[in-house]
């Protein structure tokens, strides 16, 4: 009888996940390097978070490494890739771009500050730009490169409070649908994730019970990261070579 094959689905792939030490960032990052891939994990703030992740895979005999880079910053985030690059000698073939941040006041737009404004779309949409931008040509073309963009669920429900935040991912959806027209030819896909209610520390600031049991008469529960990666990890393997420029909305169809 033939020995049974070890061979991982990502074995030999480098991931590179911004927004990866914390949330559904981290449980992608942990979910693509259980799937063997080695994992570059951006953060951008916290390092004994990144550092914690990244230790408790190697006690698991999986790779990555932790790499502080902000995302809104070009410069940061040619370095990000140089890293990447550096840590495991290959360019990433997988780029997750997960990294976001939201208002936990929830103004109405007429209320919603300009500063807010733009650290919304600093980080959801100019953020999202630049990685795209460094993946599309860092990438290796036809290597089964695989990009993931990340927006939200409020740009199909649409929910008062929450102008500024589902613009910015809106700008993200129409982005990467082209981004995914414009590297097709390299093999390379490009596709958005779009969660609903997620047990975050970014979905659950500033809401109060009332809030969250509303979202569970609508939908049963709500999300754990662990609903989130394995979405993910279809989209960046082999399996998904013919998905290409999709918003899939997981959010147990709340919109």
């Amino acid at each position: 009888m033939a020995a049974a094959s070890t061979t991982t689905p990502l074995d030999g792939r480098v991931a590179l996940v911004t927004g990866g030490s914390r949330g559904i960032g981290r449980e992608v990052s942990s979910h693509l390097a259980a799937l063997g891939a080695r994992v570059v994990v951006n953060y951008a703030s916290n390092p004994a978070k990144a550092e914690e992740l990244v230790a408790e895979l190697a006690s698991r005999g999986l790779r990555a490494v932790a790499v502080r880079a902000d995302v809104s910053d070009p410069a940061a985030v040619r370095a990000l890739f140089d890293r990447a690059e550096e840590a495991f000698g290959s360019p990433p073939h997988i780029v997750v771009a997960c990294a976001g941040i939201m208002d936990a006041k929830y103004p109405a737009l007429a209320d919603t500050a300009v500063e807010d404004f733009d650290a919304t779309f600093a980080v959801n949409t100019r953020g999202k730009f630049l990685v795209c931008r460094e993946a599309a040509r860092r990438i290796p073309p036809n290597s089964g490169g695989r990009i993931v963009t990340f927006s939200s669920s409020t740009v199909a429900v649409l929910p008062p409070g929450y102008a500024a935040y589902a613009a910015s991912n809106a700008a993200v959806e129409a982005m990467t649908r082209i981004l995914a027209k414009e590297v097709a030819a390299k093999g390379i896909t490009a596709n958005v994730v779009a969660p609903g209610p997620v047990r975050t520390e970014l979905f659950l600031a500033g809401k109060d019970e009332a809030f969250l049991e509303r979202v569970k008469k609508t939908v049963g529960r709500i999300a754990e990261t662990t609903d989130i990666a394995p979405v993910v990890a279809f989209l960046a393997s082999e399996a998904s070579s013919w998905v290409n420029g999709q918003v899939i909305r997981v959010n147990g169809g709340v919109a």
